[in-house]
């Protein structure tokens, strides 16, 4: 994915920025977490988190059932990412997909210009479009080597595998996913459909606030 969203001379500082990124939830570290979360709605949201990870009982009736959640630079995972059995589900990828659109390039190390605040312009409404589009598509490019192979996967996505979840347009997605697999370069048809319709916007505050990875339909 850091391949084939940013340049070569970037990829580094990206990977570098991600590395230090990543939590998986676990028994060892879900108590400093839970104590070192800036708002109380994520300490909630991790609690329940990493609960399900471990089949107990969630907070209440109310709590979310999450398998990853993405705030500012850092993206939390589940321990249930490694019993996943769906070919297109990533959950590492989906939460590493929203650092790009809450990381300013200068937190990063990399030069900011005007028209290039962050390390990736995802549009506010597209953020769950372009990780979820990020997800299945590192996966069916993983396993089809070939451009028919890539484009089969995509109609078993489409078939079975898009996303049960209301903050994104399944149709769209499947859309996407589908123009992706049969470009030769599908990670830019996935930042350009995700990309902001007009640059002159300011872009939103929101987008320093958190994400959360829902489970697929299976």
């Amino acid at each position: 994915m850091v391949r084939g969203l940013f340049s070569a001379m970037e990829q580094g500082t990206v990977l570098s920025l991600l590395e230090k990124s990543v939590v998986f939830l676990t028994p060892a570290n879900i108590a400093h977490v839970l104590r070192e979360s800036s708002w109380l709605s994520t300490a909630w949201d991790l609690a329940n988190l990493y609960l399900l990870s471990a089949g107990a009982e969630l907070l209440g009736e109310e709590a979310p059932l999450l398998l990853g959640l993405s705030e500012g630079t850092t993206c939390y995972v589940s321990l249930s990412y490694f019993d996943e059995e769906s070919p297109f589900a990533d959950y590492l990828v989906h939460e590493a997909a929203h650092v790009f659109h809450n990381c300013k390039r200068r937190t990063a190390g990399l030069p900011e210009t005007r028209r290039r605040e962050w390390l990736l312009d995802i549009d506010y409404r597209k953020r769950e479009t372009f990780a979820y589009a990020c997800e299945a598509y590192s996966r069916i490019l993983e396993a089809g080597g070939s451009r028919q192979a890539r484009m089969a996967l995509a109609d078993d996505y489409a078939a079975c595998a898009a996303p049960a979840d209301e903050r994104v347009s399944v149709s769209e997605v499947v859309a996407l996913i589908g123009e992706a697999a049969a470009a030769k370069n599908g990670w830019k048809c996935i930042l350009t459909r995700c990309g902001p319709a007009a640059r002159t916007a300011a872009h939103p505050s929101a987008m320093d606030g958190t994400s959360a990875r829902q489970p697929h339909n299976r």
